[in-house]
């Protein structure tokens, strides 16, 4: 790994194909700190008052216990996180491709418990989060090892210049790619896999989906989208209204003005409020809508 950011050849691999996998990236140091944090994490919040602003269970139970499926905010809610988001190589990597102004614009952690790990559908993230431009990447801190046996990231390459449709026919944002993409006209998937500390570099217009995690083994991944400092969000409702001083800076200069590029940003049409991506395509499966589309959903409302 090079002492400041990505080669030429990486950079250029990034921009062509959407995404690019370092293997082994942070170590086990790192990775227990990590991992010891969000135990600690977990366990304070399950039962608390504050437990659904800073968790969200699966659906099921295991052993006749709940389990965690998503920690919200990683980075606002603790400092090993806040640490982490600044660190000077995976921040380097990222100014690779974007330029030395960096702010963060969420985080978040998967973690895919073992048998019960909920399905992930096609998206792209900034169907979700329309921008003034592109110069968005969501980083993926696998946290465990990681393969296509629990369920690792999948991604369609090379399509991150332009938007899939994201809505059903009756107009409504559906969070999920409402084009088939499974049939194999758009390319194949590609599984992202990785040994623990290994690292996604994701275009945010990527399409990626996750299988659900029917193994026995875990699949956690830390989650940071950075975004250029002149990247801004260009739609604020009950769900991207976050104000202006939670747009967190990283590195360089908060910028005055908004540059404009990229594909033209995908609006999201809302039909009602959701609490994440795992609700609103449940939402969306169980809507006449979507069966009317005749597409095969990769897993299970």
């Amino acid at each position: 790994m090079p002492a400041k950011g990505l080669t030429e050849q990486q950079v250029d691999l990034y921009r062509k194909e959407g995404y690019l996998v370092l293997a082994s990236f942070f170590d086990d140091c790192v990775l227990r700190e990590i991992n010891t944090t969000i135990q600690q994490m977990a366990q304070q919040a399950l039962g608390s008052e504050d437990q659904d602003k800073i968790l969200e269970l699966e659906p099921e139970l295991v052993n006749g216990q709940p389990v965690v499926r998503r920690l919200y905010n990683p980075y606002d809610n603790h400092e090993t996180f806040r640490k982490l988001a600044r660190d000077e190589r995976l921040v380097d990597t990222v100014a690779s491709v974007f330029g030395h102004d960096l702010n963060l614009q969420h985080s978040k952690i998967n973690l895919k418990p073992a048998k019960v790990g909920t399905v992930v559908e096609w998206h792209q993230d900034l169907a979700y989060l329309p921008h003034t431009n592109d110069d968005l990447m969501t980083v993926l801190i696998y946290l465990d090892d990681t393969t296509a046996e629990n369920s690792c990231l999948r991604v369609i390459p090379r399509h991150h210049t332009h938007f899939f449709d994201h809505h059903t026919e009756d107009g409504y944002f559906a969070g999920m790619i409402t084009e088939d993409v499974e049939s194999g006209k758009f390319g194949q998937p590609v599984d992202c896999e990785g040994p623990a500390g290994s690292v996604v570099f994701m275009h945010a217009n990527t399409p990626h989906s996750s299988l659900p995690n029917r193994s026995d083994k875990p699949r956690p991944t830390l989650i940071f989208e950075y975004r250029a400092a002149d990247s801004f969000p260009i739609q604020w409702n009950f769900n991207t209204g976050i104000p202006p001083e939670l747009y967190r800076p990283i590195r360089g200069k908060r910028a005055r003005f908004a540059r404009f590029g990229g594909p033209k940003p995908y609006i999201p049409v809302l039909r009602e409020s959701y609490t994440s991506i795992y609700n609103i395509q449940s939402q969306t499966k169980n809507s006449d809508a979507f069966r009317r589309l005749q597409l095969t959903p990769l897993g299970p409302a």
